[in-house]
């Protein structure tokens, strides 16, 4: 047998070994050094190579394809890497399917491996074989599929380079299982671009200036920012548009943490649960500025309504967002971080005071409505408030959240607090119940420097609660709180409010979630009482070991504000 000496002693550039071999070079290359998956028939060569080269690659076995896409969403998202997930062919390819929706309609960079049947049985309906390449062409940015050894370099090249260049998302890489064990000769180069794919469009220096001068003329200006902002890595430069303008600025839950949470000029979040002021202000601004959102429906409840009396500014790097759900009067294309310094200087110094005291009244109100019962309740029960509450304080605000889909994911957006970026992890435009226990898993391996707290609902806990064994088996030190209210919670809301109280398959009868926990060796607590809260949420922070923490609260705590399905941003809720 040679050794790899001696192969590379053949030619100066490339090396003789097997596709599966190859692969794993691939990743070595593209700096990859950790990946989700589990292993199959049709993906095993790539695992007996993962084998070899244990040295280079740590391989995390998930309990479940979907687990091993959301763990590598977390990683991609704290960590500003591209995630890897790898499986097998059929089943195990198809059960990869909604975390690569997940990343796809939030932006995540992600390349996903997996195994198929021996080219000659393609079309077959061979043992395990589906098409997944068909499957998966609308929930991926692109998916290609290896018939042939020789393509496996450029096509992952070209891979990484897709997934995280310009707007990033999920690619698919299908391999045949012929492919992985026929040898070739090896050469690896960088993709750095692809024939008619432009990732990045250049900024027109017309647009900046149309959008400074509107800026600077207005009297009630408006930032509402999203993820794209944290993507490109222009956190400095929104704050200083935002310092030097003096412009309030509010968020999407996507783009939550990119500006401190204390930060003077951050009026909090928009949207479907977001706070009373900058909703209901986004109908009385003169000129609304977005970056890096893309009007999402849960943002801007009904369009025909939607900041009609604003003229619109969108800085995005996807022109297909441009004019999508709500025109724009000035589109400025391009990278964050470059228009957002090509902006500054065209700004004038402002503050805008009276707009922003506008801001502080509907606060006001909200706080005296709602914020104040959610964070310091009277009543018996505990609520989600106060358990976000006292995790700020024991956190120092200094925490990753990974919150999965439910009342439990707007109470954490709404009440953590955050000092830096990267800081809220939760699956935002698909909503996919049963991410925050894999996703939070996949955050604290990208971050082993930061806390990692999963904030996760009873129903959404048990969609994936098999991912535990992941924490056992690699001593992942996370943090869980499952806020348990015995119920899926946000479905039995609406229930209560727009279906007369028909609880209709929304109760939830509840293993003992300690019990569960401790079976994995993980050391779990559960409490009920408010005297015996701050006690435990401390105990949990101090530790340095993985900690399950259960909290029993009420089971008819409603999250308000709220905007009903189809209504106005002016039509918000407070009760």
């Amino acid at each position: 047998m040679e050794t790899v000496k001696e192969k590379q002693t053949k030619t100066k550039s490339t090396i003789k070994v097997s596709g599966a071999e190859a692969i794993i070079h691939c990743l070595v290359a593209e700096g990859v050094d950790l990946l989700f998956g589990y292993p199959g028939g049709a993906i095993m060569p790539v695992y007996d190579e993962l084998y070899k080269h244990q040295d280079k690659l740590t391989h995390i076995l998930t309990r479940h394809e979907q687990g091993a896409t959301h763990a590598a969403q977390g990683y991609a998202r704290v960590s500003g890497r591209v995630g890897v997930a790898m499986a097998t062919s059929g089943p195990g390819a198809t059960n990869l399917v909604t975390g690569l929706a997940d990343a796809q309609i939030d932006s995540t960079p992600m390349v996903c491996i997996t195994g198929q049947v021996t080219r000659h049985l393609l079309g077959s309906d061979a043992f395990q074989e589906t098409d997944i390449i068909g499957i998966s062409t609308p929930v991926t940015k692109w998916n290609y599929q290896i018939t042939d050894a020789s393509e496996i370099p450029s096509v992952f090249a070209k891979a990484f380079y897709i997934a995280k260049s310009g707007r990033p998302g999920p690619v698919l890489i299908d391999i045949t299982k012929n492919a992985q064990f026929d040898e070739f000769d090896f050469s690896y180069k960088k993709c750095k671009g692809v024939r008619s794919y432009i990732p990045t469009p250049k900024p027109n220096i017309g647009s900046i200036t149309a959008a400074a001068e509107l800026i600077n003329n207005a009297k009630k200006p408006m930032i509402v920012w999203g993820q794209g902002v944290i993507l490109g890595h222009a956190e400095e430069e929104l704050k200083a548009v935002i310092d030097k303008a003096g412009v309030p600025a509010a968020w999407t839950i996507m783009g939550e943490s990119a500006i401190p949470t204390s930060h003077p000029l951050n009026v909090g979040m928009v949207g479907m649960h977001g706070n009373y002021g900058p909703n209901v202000l986004t109908n009385e601004c003169d000129v609304l500025i977005a970056v890096g959102m893309r009007f999402d429906d849960r943002v801007t409840g009904s369009l025909d309504t939607y900041a009609k009396q604003a003229k619109v500014i969108h800085f995005e790097i996807d022109p297909a967002e441009i004019n999508k759900n709500v025109k724009v009067d000035v589109a400025v294309l391009g990278d964050s971080k470059e228009t957002l310094g090509l902006l500054l200087p065209l700004l004038k110094q402002n503050k805008h005071d009276s707009w922003h005291n506008e801001f502080k009244k509907k606060y006001q109100i909200e706080f005296d409505t709602v914020i104040k019962n959610d964070i310091h309740p009277t009543k018996e029960g505990l609520t989600m408030g106060e358990v976000l509450e006292q995790i700020n304080i024991a956190s120092g605000q200094n925490a990753v959240m990974v919150s999965d889909v439910g009342q439990h994911q707007m109470f954490t957006c709404r009440y953590a607090r955050f000092k830096q970026s990267k800081s809220n992890i939760t699956s935002g435009g698909l909503g996919t119940m049963g991410f925050a226990l894999p996703a939070a898993i996949g955050a604290k391996m990208g971050a082993m420097d930061r806390e990692v707290i999963a904030i996760i609902g009873d129903g959404g806990f048990q969609m994936t609660i098999q991912e535990l064994g992941v924490i056992f088996q690699h001593n992942v030190p996370v943090k869980i709180v499952v806020l348990n209210n015995d119920h899926l919670g946000m479905v039995r809301q609406w229930q209560e409010l727009f279906f007369d109280k028909r609880y209709a398959s929304t109760v939830m009868v509840n293993p003992n979630f300690v019990k569960i926990a401790e079976g994995y060796s993980i050391e779990s607590k559960s409490v009920s009482k408010r005297e015996d809260l701050k006690a435990a949420i401390k105990e949990m922070i101090a530790s340095d070991k993985p900690y399950f923490l259960e909290v029993k609260v009420e089971q008819e705590d409603n999250v308000f504000p709220m905007i009903p399905s189809g209504a106005s941003v002016s039509e918000v809720r407070l009760k």
